[in-house]
Order: structure tokens, then sequence, then C-alpha cells
């Protein structure tokens, strides 16, 4: 068991470096776009905006695994890892290797899924049903 905490560690690890490597590219590329007086015609700025846009939401998905991977490395640390967060079961290490920093074992994990997607419907349908009712007031 200890070869493969440490195993997963490592993995871990790597994957903090290449994730920080990202971030900087990312800030780099970001600070490229954004410095400087605007060019070219309309067209190009849009572009040039989106590109930004993107690049500081890749920034924070990456941010995010980072935090993530942080989280896993302290549980290795705790003695916690690789203990499902909703069953306190453990979570099979063949889904530990696809996702080291996994918080749920698969069934939990699609149980929550299931309840956020139900959860979105019903908070859409409702959404709609507010402008169906508000759209009758006006006619």
């Amino acid at each position: 068991m200890v070869e493969k905490m440490d195993a997963m560690k490592a993995i871990l690890l790597k994957m903090k470096e290449e994730t920080l490597q990202e971030i900087n590219k990312t800030l780099k590329s970001g600070s490229d776009i954004t410095g400087g007086e605007p060019s070219g015609d309309i067209y190009d700025q849009a572009s040039s905006e989106r590109d930004r846009e993107l690049g500081l939401l890749l920034g924070d998905r990456e941010r995010e695994k980072l935090r993530n991977i942080d989280e896993a490395l302290l549980k290795i640390d705790e003695g916690e890892y690789g203990i499902c967060e909703e069953c306190e079961e453990d979570i099979p290490i063949g889904r530990l290797k696809v996702v080291p920093f996994a918080h749920y074992c698969v069934k939990c994990k699609a149980d929550i899924e299931k309840q956020q997607a139900q959860t979105k419907r019903f908070e859409e349908d409702r959404v709609y049903r507010e402008i169906a009712l508000g759209e009758e007031e006006e006619i």
C-alpha cells in the first residue's frame, strides 16, 4: 500500500509541475496579448479579446486543477487519500490512476452528477415558467 501511495504522490507532483508550467505559459501569452495599444481593425481586436478571455478561462481551470492536486497531496500526508468523500469506501486504484485527485468513487460521482443535472433542469424549468407567466401578464 505504501508503494501505491508513493507512486500516486509522484504522479501528483508531476501533474502539479506540468500544471504550473501551463499556468505560466497562459500568463505569459495573456500579457503578450494585452500589452500595447489596440491595433488592427475591429475584427482583429475582437479576435484578440476572445483569445484573452479563453486564456483566462483555461487559466482558471488550471488553477482549479492545481488546488485539487494540492488537496490530494495533503490527503496522502494525512493518510486519507483514496477514500470517497461520500460513501467513505476506498476509491479503486484504476480510477485514481485516471483522476489522481478524485474526491469520489465512480458510483458516488455518477449519483452526484445525476442529482446536479436534475437540479439544473428544475431551475431552468422554473425560470422558463416565470418568463412565460411574465409574458402572459403583458398581453
